[in-house]
């Protein structure tokens, strides 16, 4: 801990100690418990503030961010994730949950990495990128590899994406290029998806893109395919990050070569 202000981090900490503390009695032991539905937004903040340094503590000595940010910086990136993400937060169906803890946790701690992630990016500048580290992004993910990714992601994980500005800009320069054949694109990214998926990811995707059907949220899917559970709209966005990635590995670039 050398490299960081001691006494700012001892202080941040001391503070968080006492903000929890603040938090009525009965709440704080029902959090202890698992059960957070009765917290408010600045109570679930204040709670869930030792997470962001547990995460932002792991990122310290990482080489990614490394002589970048300080702990500090890291931990004020987290916060304002945990700010974002619980603003978010479906407190119905937290309060339906079996394991409230595991499914709050869940939810904030991949937001959490998030914002640090960016954070880090953005605070990187010009940092020149060791060669032998060039070397392996040039082997592992090069130009061919890029396009199929490109390809992809912009079908089949686009589709969950939405502006976070709708002022920007670039939202609102038409498209002018050609469209697909969208019913040419469906056949054929059947026959692709058929090829390289297991029955279960291919539906995933199929339902999620409506290749033959009407699109059906994360939520629909699973009760089509039966995935149990409180969180199985989860368990299908992962099937569905699975099967990209599986399709990116195994899918030659010339294979979609026409449609970039």
């Amino acid at each position: 801990m050398k490299k960081y202000n001691i006494k700012n981090y001892i202080r941040w900490k001391d503070d968080v100690a006492k903000s929890i503390f603040m938090i009525p009695k009965h709440l704080r032991e029902e959090a202890e418990n698992g059960n957070f539905t009765n917290l408010n937004r600045k109570q679930t903040i204040t709670i869930f503030l030792p997470l962001v340094e547990n995460i932002s503590r792991k990122f310290s000595t990482t080489q990614q961010a490394s002589g970048v940010m300080t702990i500090m910086d890291l931990i004020q990136e987290g916060a304002s994730g945990l700010t974002f993400a619980v603003d978010r937060l479906d407190r119905e169906i937290l309060s339906e949950s079996e394991d409230q803890e595991k499914t709050i946790k869940s939810f904030l701690s991949k937001r959490i990495r998030g914002a640090i992630r960016r954070g880090v990016d953005s605070n990187r500048g010009n940092m020149r990128i060791p060669e032998h580290k060039l070397n392996e992004i040039r082997r592992s993910f090069g130009k061919d590899k890029k396009m199929v990714q490109m390809f992809f992601n912009s079908i089949f994980l686009s589709i969950d994406s939405k502006p976070n500005n709708e002022d920007n800009m670039i939202y609102q320069i038409p498209d002018k290029s050609e469209p697909y054949n969208m019913q040419l694109l469906n056949v054929y990214l059947k026959g692709i998806l058929q090829k390289h998926l297991n029955m279960k990811e291919y539906e995933v995707l199929r339902l999620s893109y409506g290749l033959d059907c009407d699109k059906h949220s994360a939520k629909q899917i699973a009760k089509i395919l039966g995935i149990p559970g409180e969180s199985s709209y989860v368990r299908v966005s992962q099937l569905k990050k699975q099967a990209v990635e599986k399709l990116v590995e195994k899918v030659d670039y010339t294979q979609v070569l026409d449609y970039l």
